[in-house]
C-alpha cells in the first residue's frame, strides 16, 4: 500500500514567517494569531476561536471563561492524561474522576451520575487517541444534571460523529497544536466556542486582562499571559492549509499498519463507533496477551512507541497528584489502558517503518503467547 505523500510545506510555512520575523520585535504581536483564529473558525464552523500558549492552556481559559473556581467540582473521565485535569485544580476546583464503559470507551454515565452532587459544576469528556463519544449522550446528561461541557480535544481534530466534530458539542472545545498532533506548530493551543462571552473572557484571561470583556476596566482582574507567539501562529497557519491532507495521511497510516497487522497472534484492531468518523490518531489495538501492559512496554523497549508502553499512561485517578485514598479506583478505565496498543505515530512514519512496527509487533507478540 502507497501512502500519500507528506503535503510540503515548507514554501508556505516560509511565506507566513517571513513577515512575522520582518516586523519583529513587535510588542503588539502583530495579527498572525489572529489570522489564525479567524480560519479555525471557519475549518470548525464555530463562530469563536482564541488562539493560546497550549492544549492545557486551552482548557485552562475555558474552564475559568465557564466560570469555574474554588469550591466547584469538575468531572474528568479517569481514562485520560493528567492535563486533563491539571487546569481544574490550577482555577481551585476539584476534578471528580468518572469511569469508562470498557464496550464502548465513552464515559460511564451511570458512574457520572454517581459522582454528581450539589458542587458540581461541570463535566469535561476526553476524545483521547482522537475517538469521540456520544454527543447526544453527553449533551443529554449534562443537561440533565445542569453541567457545562468543555471537551478536552486536544487529539481530536478532524474526528467527527453523528454530523458532530469533535470540540463543537459543548460550552467550548480545546485543542492542541503541540508536536505529534495532526496539526502541529511545535507548541500552542486553542479554543473554540459558540458563546461569545466565553471567548471575550478567554482573549482577556490570556493577556493580563487586556482588552477586557465589554464594559470592564483593562487589568481589573488579575489573569496570565498565556498568547500564542505569533512565529508559532504562522507555523499553524501554514498547517492548516494542509489539513485535510494531514488526517487523510494520518489516517493512511494506520489503516497501513491495522492491515499488516490483521492476522497477529494476540491482537484485535479496534473499530470507530456507529456514526463516527475518527481521524485515526492512533492505531489501537486490544490486547488478548499474557500481562498486556507488561507486552506493551516490551513493545517500546523493541522500537514500537505506543501510549501505556512509551509514555506508561496510567488513569488519571491514580496519578499521585490526584490520587484520594477514599476514593474506589475507576477500573473500566484500568482495564482499557492495560488491554489497548496505541501506537504512537508522526506524520513521518512512511510504509518501510510501518512495517517495520508490525514485523516487531507479530514476531513478539507470537513469542510472548508462548
Amino acid at each position: 500500500m502507497t501512502l500519500p505523500p507528506i503535503p510540503d510545506r515548507a514554501p508556505l510555512i516560509a511565506d507566513r514567517l517571513a513577515p512575522v520575523l520582518d516586523q519583529m520585535p513587535d510588542p503588539s504581536g502583530g495579527t498572525a494569531a489572529a489570522d489564525l483564529e479567524h480560519t479555525l473558525a471557519q475549518a470548525l464552523g464555530v463562530a469563536h476561536v482564541v488562539a493560546v500558549s497550549s492544549g492545557t492552556t486551552a482548557l485552562h481559559a475555558a474552564l475559568a471563561a465557564c466560570g469555574i473556581g474554588p469550591g466547584d467540582e469538575v468531572l474528568v473521565p479517569a481514562l485520560s492524561v493528567a492535563m486533563s485535569a491539571a487546569p481544574v485544580v490550577a482555577l481551585g476546583a476539584r476534578p471528580v474522576f468518572v469511569d469508562s464503559d470498557t464496550a464502548t470507551w465513552d464515559v460511564d454515565y451511570d458512574d457520572a451520575a454517581r459522582k454528581v452532587t450539589g458542587s458540581t459544576r461541570a463535566i469535561v469528556p476526553v476524545h483521547l487517541w482522537g475517538r469521540m463519544g456520544d454527543p447526544a449522550a453527553l449533551a443529554g446528561f449534562a443537561s440533565e444534571h445542569g453541567l457545562i461541557v468543555v471537551e478536552d480535544a486536544a487529539q481530536a481534530i478532524g474526528t467527527t460523529r453523528d454530523g458532530h466534530r469533535a470540540g463543537t458539542v459543548g460550552a467550548a472545545g480545546c485543542f492542541s497544536m503541540k508536536d505529534g498532533k495532526i496539526l502541529w506548530s511545535s507548541e500552542g493551543g486553542f479554543l473554540a466556542t459558540g458563546r461569545p462571552e466565553v471567548a471575550e473572557h478567554a482573549r482577556a484571561w490570556r493577556s493580563h486582562w487586556q482588552p477586557p470583556p465589554q464594559g470592564q476596566v483593562p487589568q481589573s482582574r488579575a489573569a496570565t499571559n498565556a498568547r500564542l507567539a505569533a512565529p508559532l501562529a504562522a507555523i499553524a497557519s501554514a498547517n492548516l492549509h494542509h489539513l485535510d491532507e494531514l488526517v487523510q495521511l494520518r489516517r493512511a497510516q494506520t489503516r497501513h499498519l491495522l492491515n499488516a497487522l490483521e492476522h497477529a497472534l494476540g491482537l484485535r484492531r479496534l473499530a470507530p463507533a456507529r456514526g463516527e468518523e475518527w481521524n485515526a490518531y492512533a492505531p489501537l489495538l486490544h490486547l488478548d496477551l499474557p500481562r498486556p501492559r507488561a507486552f506493551a512496554e516490551h513493545l517500546a523497549s523493541r522500537g514500537v512507541p505506543s501510549s501505556t508502553g512509551t509514555f506508561r499512561l496510567v488513569p488519571c485517578d491514580t496519578r499521585p497528584a490526584f490520587t484520594d485514598p477514599g476514593r474506589a479506583p475507576c477500573r473500566g478505565a484500568a482495564q482499557i489502558l492495560d488491554r489497548t496498543l496505541a501506537v504512537v505515530l508522526t506524520e513521518h512514519d512512511r510504509a518501510p517503518d510501518l512495517d517495520r512496527y508490525a514485523a516487531v509487533i507479530i514476531r513478539e507478540a507470537t513469542a510472548w503467547a508462548r
